[in-house]
């Protein structure tokens, strides 16, 4: 069955724009309460959300059709989508929500839903939800409709479980940390965490007023935690995306760190303390052929998966493993979090600069990158991979990388784009191949 509403992360769009309105907001919100009603006991969802101005639109949309077929609902107000995943199962719900569009600019938001376990929904559930949205969704008697409530000490908890995923031994003494929260959700929790382990914090993004969001700040937009870190002296500086889900490292230089050496670090680590299970980590296939190389020279195997955080955690549950990643900035850590989480993923990396002494310069350079370039080509339709000329020259292109680099060639999930990725030892080389790609990709799409 094909997807109407849910993407690879939830539903997502323009706010006020279709899908992404009240009203299918509150059809949500019905349709997800009524498949996730289980058993006799008073049901319960949580929901939380980032900081954007559509927040409170969609917030009180999903609480009506929650409450509506009889779902009580405890909100949060802004929080990490790992905190919503963590206290989702932490509080017994039979459902999480979160509200947000992650790294997006202020205008666009989604809608993330999580299991009673804390992680995302199958896609069984989500195409289950999808074909209720579309029928007429049985409301409860008036004497079973739900509560709602909110519950202040939500961030605290989550400073707390956060903090535990630090070793016990550790402190974050003599630190001067930069933490761009991108003026989004983890705008309190994530400076607390730093602050209550010992660390001198200097925080930015931290002035949400609902259109601020990822606005030339956060882990897509590093320049702001760059010059930050430069100005102030800092030993290391923290960038986290809108829900707090994504994380890039800046060393004291304001050199970006990419997710690629964050997982290459955490990956060795675990794996020298014995505690890396899976035999490896998994990463997307956008992962530099480098750290590949790398962790190949510890005994450490790399297991590729489409894009996306949730191709990588369902290949982690598949495989045992308990870290994965994309080159992107998603960190997940299965011994902390069921999703991906920032700032725990910043802690790991904080506690091996700790333990090494070392400036995070060289904490942080565990591989050379072989050089690798992206190129979108956007199309107004037709199929233009499956051209003859197309797949001519995109042969070719394999057989000249054979050895020596990879090419990755996708569809996007989300728009008419085309993108083409090549790596490999000569930079010269992939730059070649994927203009001849791209080229014969605009003359197959004209």
């Amino acid at each position: 069955m094909s997807r109407k509403y849910f993407g690879t992360d939830g539903i997502r769009g323009r706010t006020n724009q279709w899908p992404m309105t009240a009203e299918l907001a509150m059809k949500v919100g019905m349709a997800a309460g009524k498949h996730f009603q289980r058993g006799t006991h008073r049901h319960r969802v949580v929901i939380g959300k980032d900081t954007r101005l559509s927040g409170y639109m969609v917030e009180n949309a999903l609480v009506a059709g929650f409450t509506a077929v009889g779902m009580d609902v405890v909100q949060f107000g802004p929080i990490p989508t790992p905190a919503v995943a963590l206290l989702a199962h932490s509080m017994r719900a039979d459902l999480g929500v979160m509200i947000s569009a992650s790294h997006n600019p202020y205008f666009d938001n989604g809608i993330k839903l999580f299991g009673p376990d804390g992680y995302k929904l199958s896609d069984e559930d989500e195409l289950k939800i999808e074909a209720m949205l579309d029928q007429q969704i049985p409301l409860a008697a008036s004497q079973d409709i739900g509560r709602a409530r909110r519950v202040e000490d939500a961030r605290g908890r989550y400073i707390h479980a956060v903090k535990s995923s630090f070793p016990a031994e550790l402190r974050l003494d003599g630190l001067k940390i930069v933490v761009d929260c991108a003026n989004g959700a983890a705008y309190q929790v994530a400076p607390s965490a730093l602050w209550e382990l010992g660390a001198e914090v200097v925080a930015v993004g931290v002035t949400p007023n609902g259109i601020n969001i990822n606005d030339q700040c956060g882990s897509t937009a590093p320049l702001l935690l760059q010059e930050s870190v430069v100005s102030a002296g800092a030993d290391i500086g923290i960038a986290l995306d809108g829900d707090a889900d994504r994380l890039i490292v800046v060393d004291e230089h304001g050199t970006i760190v990419d997710g690629d050496q964050i997982m290459a670090l955490i990956a060795g680590n675990f794996a020298k303390a014995g505690t890396l299970r899976g035999g490896g980590l998994v990463a997307t296939v956008m992962s530099n052929l480098g750290l590949e190389r790398f962790l190949a020279g510890q005994g450490i195997a790399l297991e590729r998966t489409k894009v996306g955080d949730r191709y990588v955690l369902e290949r982690m549950r598949e495989g045992g493993f308990n870290v994965g990643g994309e080159q992107s900035g998603h960190m997940i850590l299965s011994d902390y979090a069921t999703t991906g989480d920032g700032t725990v993923a910043a802690l790991q990396v904080l506690a091996a600069l700790v333990r090494s002494g070392k400036p995070a310069s060289e904490v942080l350079h565990q591989f050379d990158p072989v050089p690798q370039l992206l190129k979108n080509v956007r199309f107004s339709g037709g199929r233009p991979l499956e051209h003859e000329d197309v797949k001519r020259v995109i042969a070719q292109a394999e057989a000249e990388l054979q050895g020596s680099g990879r090419l990755v060639i996708r569809p996007s999930g989300t728009e008419p784009v085309i993108r083409v990725m090549a790596e490999g030892d000569r930079e010269e080389q992939v730059r070649d191949v994927v203009e001849r790609i791209c080229d014969a990709v605009a003359r197959a799409a004209a």
